[in-house]
Parts: C-alpha cells; structure tokens; sequence
C-alpha cells in the first residue's frame, strides 16, 4: 500500500512494518480501497485516521494491547483506535460494558464521552484486526489483506518487547494470541459485545490484572480514568 502525503505511519512503526505495506497483497488492497471509495462507497475511517492507533501508541511506548476487530461502521463513529468514538458520539453498547466493567473491577464510574486517546497516550495500543470497514457493513474489509498486517504488528511486538498485556477479548481477538510467544500477560475473555458479555467479560477482572502486571516489572499502571470530555477535546484540538 502506498503512502500518500495524508497517510503516514509513526516513524517507529515505519520502521518495523513499513515495509509489509509494499507487499503485493497490499498493494491490491490499497487498489480495493481505492475502487471502492471510487464507487462513491464510504470507508471507514477517514483516510488519515486508518493508522490513528500506531500514532498515538509508538512502538516504544506500548505496554498494554487492546485488540479489536474491525472499525464500527457507522457515521462519525470510527477514527482509527479500537472501541473508541470521538466525544460527542452516543457511546457504543461494548464500550458501555467495557466501562461497565472497569466500574466493577476498579470503582471508576463511566466518563462523560467514549474517546480512548488518553489510554492510548499511556500505551495502550488500541488495535483492529482489520482497519477500515464500509459504512453499514460490518466485516465487510475481513480477508482483504488487513489482517496480515496487524498479525505484522503484533509479531514485532512479540519479538522485540517483554512483559506486555494482551487484552484479548472474543474469538476473533483470541486468534491473535496464537502469535505470541510467551513472554508477556495474555489475558483472555468474551467479546465485550452486549451479546456475550455476560458470559464472562463483566466480571473478568483484566483492568486490575493488567495494571498489578505491570507494577509487578516496575512499570506505572494505566490510568484507567479517562479525563472530563472538555479536556480530551483539548488534547485531540492540540494533535
């Protein structure tokens, strides 16, 4: 997939999987892209955004992975890190339950808004399996090439870190982990879908877990508690 001058990956990331992007298998995929957005289709999410969570999260900075699956497909909702909307969009039913959960594990009531950034900005690496999607489509990108890429980036993760958390949440989440290695957490629960979490992600405990990991190798926990909606809306104005 060629870059164009709106479409860059973080330099540290570049670095490592900058050059699956020019793999033939990318290259028909930027052409699907291409074709498809040519049809007057709406893809998800806006071109600059696709590789949002590897600028937020550098490579050196990530301690925690949050893996998702595709990009929500409906207007305004994705911008390019896994489960989050910008402030102002209605907070999707997983992103409930995940809050939800965090509630229960940790006694931080929901915040105002549904944006991830300030995770993502401790390291937290908010990342999809598959990057864009087609509006009203969900999976519709699945088995285009995406999925090659992210197995890429969770393999150099694997190999050049130690002691990272794999939050791996679903099937699809969980196939990921057949990558590792076994040098870090990998913690494993249902989808936090409303569909299945009650199957065990509410009450799965992992933010508590993820964070007692993390001190236990000397480095600060997440701070779960995401900022008022007014002082995210600063940060994402000053990017």
């Amino acid at each position: 997939m060629a870059e164009d001058d709106r479409i860059r990956l973080e330099p540290s990331w570049k670095a490592r999987v900058g050059d699956y992007l020019q793999r033939p298998d990318m290259q028909e995929l930027s052409a699907f892209l291409r074709k498809e957005k040519a049809a007057g289709k709406r893809i998800f999410p806006p071109g600059p955004r696709i590789f949002s969570a590897l600028d937020a999260t550098p490579f050196d900075q990530v301690k925690v992975v949050v893996l998702g699956q595709d990009p929500y497909h409906g207007a305004g909702q994705a911008h390019g890190l896994c489960f989050s909307v910008l402030p102002g969009v209605p907070v999707p039913p997983s992103l409930l339950n995940i809050f939800k959960e965090i509630q229960g594990d940790l006694g931080i009531p929901p915040p105002d808004h549904g944006c991830l950034l300030p995770w993502a900005r401790q390291g937290v690496l908010l990342l999809n399996a598959v990057l864009t999607v087609e509006e009203g489509k969900a999976g519709s990108h699945q088995g285009k090439g995406w999925e090659g890429f992210t197995d890429a980036i969770v393999q150099a993760l694997d190999r050049e870190k130690e002691g990272l958390v794999f939050l791996l949440w679903g099937s699809y989440a969980q196939a990921k982990g057949k990558l590792l290695q076994g040098r870090h957490c990998v913690l494993r629960a249902p989808h936090p879908s409303p569909l299945s979490a009650h199957r065990g992600f509410l009450g799965c405990g992992h933010f508590g877990k993820a964070n007692r990991w993390l001190q236990g190798g000397g480095k600060a926990p997440i701070q779960w508690a995401l900022p008022p909606r007014a002082e995210v809306e600063a940060m994402l104005a000053g990017d």
